[in-house]
């Protein structure tokens, strides 16, 4: 795919994600690599310059490639100097080529069979989903399970966006029901995760019985799930459920991830080259189970329909203030705690409602956003003017760590 390569070798830096997306950033590809690797594959790799982060390996430097010691971070003027004028690198990774070999070997793989691709609404399913579209067209059937716990208008835009504008099979599955009455009661954070993972899947696999025969699954796997997953001695730092191979509940012949060598800036790029919507390859990160972990105390539908209109607000001045490409997550949640207040002359007792911002560069650390006052307080007075039940707003000035960025 790529005639000039760039290894970086991991032993155990947590920098070495940051390091790898500079590195793309020049125009010049990289993979991450274990220090473990063998030289036979460091060889078979014909790498045209390789990186230690957070360590060295004699026997490496020995083999007359350019080497570059990183030790922790790298401002970009050194990175550049070593990538054009050790390396001799030409700046030739491209999201238009990627799309070109990906189609046509997207192409070759699946010939006439069949793909079903489990899509979420998030930017990295919906991108794989317009790229396989592109490839196999009817070929691809994509099933969305509406869980119920999407933010506001999401369920609707993305079935606008792929039963209109695509060739795919697009299957919307309204579960949010079935969702709730299996979130009944439940308070802890972790069986909420559970829950709702499981009856994802659950759902998935009686849809994909429905459509018969499927030779394969497209999975939106991108490059951090992999690096943060494990690489070599490298510490996990979060298990991620599209990493570690075939799911049991479908008979497939095998997995087609083609945004597994991706970072989220590319996949976004590929977006826009695909002609996905602004609202789809621009939207807030988002977790797997939703709102349902922004929901603190006992999922109820009162609560997610309060929760979903307050963030709504939120987003919307955010993106009229100019920061929505500039604030990296930002998003609304609904506490369980209740508090004295007064709406039109008159006592009330309703939620609290917290905001979160920050600004990161890998998710793995993050500061919270410095939004200017004056944009708070609009937020802030609009939604306990339009948003019944909501008296009280807080905004939250943690970072990662010791926080993380969502609260549950």
């Amino acid at each position: 795919m790529q005639n000039q390569l760039v290894l970086i070798m991991d032993f155990g830096s947590q920098y070495k994600q940051l390091i790898a997306r500079r590195v793309r950033e020049h125009g010049v590809y990289c993979e991450v690599k274990p220090y473990t690797i063998s030289i036979d594959e460091v060889k078979g790799s014909n790498p045209v310059g390789i990186i230690f982060s957070g360590g060295k390996s004699d026997k490496i430097s020995e083999l007359g490639i350019p080497i570059l010691e990183i030790e922790s971070d790298v401002d970009n003027n050194v990175l550049k100097d070593f990538l054009y004028s050790d390396c001799k690198c030409t700046g030739d990774w491209a999201m238009d080529k990627y799309i070109d070999y990906q189609i046509e070997d997207i192409k070759n793989k699946v010939g006439n069979g069949k793909a079903l691709c489990a899509l979420s609404g998030g930017v990295d399913s919906s991108v794989v989903a317009a790229l396989m579209s592109k490839a196999i067209g009817n070929q691809l059937t994509c099933v969305f399970v509406d869980t119920g716990l999407m933010r506001k208008n999401e369920g609707d835009e993305v079935e606008a966006a792929f039963s209109m504008n695509f060739d795919s099979t697009f299957i919307r599955v309204n579960a949010q029901d079935r969702f709730l009455g299996k979130l009944e009661n439940i308070t802890d954070p972790e069986t909420k995760r559970k829950i709702i993972g499981e009856e994802f899947i659950r759902i998935f696999e009686e849809e994909a019985k429905k459509i018969g025969k499927v030779d394969f699954l497209v999975q939106g796997t991108i490059y951090p799930d992999i690096i943060e997953s494990g690489v070599g001695d490298g510490k996990v730092i979060k298990s991620h459920h599209n990493v570690g191979g075939l799911p049991s509940v479908v008979d497939f012949k095998d997995l087609i991830e083609p945004l597994r060598l991706l970072f989220k800036d590319e996949v976004r790029k590929i977006g826009e080259k695909l002609g996905l919507p602004d609202y789809l390859v621009w939207r807030q990160p988002f977790p797997g189970p939703g709102l349902g972990i922004r929901v603190i105390g006992e999922i109820t539908k009162e609560k997610l329909d309060i929760l979903r209109d307050a963030d709504y607000i939120f987003r919307e001045e955010i993106s009229k203030a100019g920061l929505d490409r500039d604030i990296n997550q930002y998003f609304a949640v609904i506490t369980d705690m209740k508090s004295v207040g007064v709406t039109e002359d008159e006592r009330t007792y309703d939620y609290t409602l917290a905001l979160r911002a920050v600004e990161t560069t890998d998710f793995m650390t993050a500061d919270w956003a410095r939004i200017p006052y004056d944009v708070l307080d609009t937020a802030s007075r609009r939604i306990t003017n339009e948003v019944k039940h909501i008296n009280r707003i807080v905004y939250d000035i943690t970072s990662k760590p010791p926080a993380t960025i969502e609260w549950e």
